[in-house]
């Protein structure tokens, strides 16, 4: 491609999206460029402060089990108090009790802050969801979460370099630099970001009124808690890429150095690929999108067990980076095509829910899987689950329903179809 046709590819991707998205996208940076306690919280642990790897398997599975608890919280929360005052507080209690975590030195105190680090946490995710389908055109919904989906990796890659650095010189400087910019997040969500949620005097869409959704209206939403089941499915394989493949690869000779090695090739080709990717699958049908990306990720993890070389091992991260790449994105969309405008607090809250039950059961599962079967097994369960879930997503995906478009938006298909009747 030459230089110009480059910056023509880049320019097609980021314009048509409002302001209010780039600050959102920006907040999103910048939360993980300072994402180093997620790192280094393991060594710290054990190498730091001298506990037990089974004690830093206890903390990780509270953390993962308070953004269990909060994900349908803050779905509840992003629809009845709004987007803003959720992500405020969400921000600024994640920062205040990562603080409050490098302080504490009693390992009870250190795992009961660690659950309320990820109760936290995990509470924004709902809200800034649900706050990018209200201020994004249905149509570039998919290039928003794509681009969104790349800050993620772009700010992780650059996050996981430098805490080593970090870890080296203070583990507590890692912890203060993290609740540091997380309150820098919530400043510009303040400062940048009006309210969103339809109905309010800020919103996009504000004479939309409010509808009548409750948890109990989601859970008894069919197809939607299909999507949820199967999203958990998906989630559960792609958590082996950082679960049981440095385990397997452990036991199989692979120095740490080699795994990370290999597991970098991840974060590069998401950082490289994800734009150009989602400008080729943006406008594609998404049931088959995700029925393909189930089957690469398991299968891609499934080649793992014929894998006998770091070469080989990187070619199968990128089958299943390639799946992660067309997933994320297509994933989150049909998440908002499926979600009443004025529930999607809730339903983000519950597709959220899955991705954190799911990095709750992952290390159970490939534990155990291998500890009494081998690597092999694990590799092969995974083929299996990925079968299983595009399968799934073959049948739910039949006859989908045309997305909720807003108010203002839905006057304007009308009068354009009256003038079309009119003048025929």
């Amino acid at each position: 491609m030459s230089v110009a046709g480059l910056r023509r590819a880049v320019r097609e991707s980021v314009s048509g999206l409002p302001r209010e998205f780039w600050w959102l996208w920006t907040s999103t940076l910048v939360n993980r460029l300072g994402a180093f306690v997620a790192t280094f919280m393991a060594l710290y642990l054990t190498l730091d402060r001298g506990y037990s790897a089974s004690y830093a398997g206890l903390v990780a599975a509270l953390h993962g089990l308070g953004g269990v608890i909060s994900s349908l919280g803050a779905g509840v929360m992003t629809d009845r108090l709004g987007r803003r005052p959720t992500l405020l507080v969400a921000q600024t209690a994640t920062a205040l009790s990562v603080a409050l975590l490098g302080f504490m030195r009693d390992p009870v105190a250190i795992a009961a802050v660690a659950f309320l680090v990820g109760m936290a946490s995990n509470a924004s995710r709902p809200a800034v969801q649900a706050m990018m389908a209200d201020i994004v055109r249905p149509e570039d919904r998919i290039r928003a979460f794509s681009l969104n989906y790349w800050a993620i990796n772009l700010g992780f890659a650059i996050s996981s370099a430098g805490a080593g650095f970090i870890a080296e010189y203070s583990y507590l400087a890692g912890f203060l630099i993290e609740a540091g910019m997380t309150l820098v997040c919530a400043v510009l969500v303040f400062v940048k970001l009006p309210e969103s949620r339809p109905g309010s005097e800020d919103s996009p869409d504000a004479s939309a009124g409010s509808g009548a959704v409750s948890l109990l209206t989601v859970l008894r939403d069919g197809r939607y808690m299909g999507v949820v089941g199967l999203s958990f499915l998906v989630a559960l394989v792609f958590q082996q890429g950082y679960l049981g493949l440095p385990v397997a690869m452990g036991e199989a000779g692979f120095t740490p150095a080699d795994f990370g090695m290999a597991i970098a090739v991840n974060g590069v080709l998401i950082v490289v690929l994800q734009i150009p990717v989602t400008r080729f699958i943006e406008h594609r049908d998404p049931g088959r999108l995700l029925v393909i990306s189930s089957l690469l990720a398991g299968y891609g993890f499934g080649l793992t067990a014929f894998a006998g070389s770091v070469g080989v091992i990187a070619l199968t991260v990128c089958v299943w980076t390639l799946a992660e790449i067309v997933n994320a994105p297509t994933q989150t969309g049909l998440v908002v095509r499926l979600s009443p405008v004025h529930g999607r607090g809730r339903y983000q809250g519950m597709y959220t829910m899955s991705w954190a039950v799911a990095s709750l059961v992952a290390p159970l599962m490939s534990g155990f899987v291998i500890d009494h079967w081998g690597a092999e097994w694990l590799w092969g369960m995974c083929a299996v689950v990925g079968t299983v879930a595009g399968l799934g997503y073959g049948l739910l995906m039949r006859r989908l329903p045309e997305e909720a478009l807003p108010q203002k938006e839905r006057t304007a298909v009308v009068v354009e179809k009256a003038a079309e009747v009119g003048a025929s």
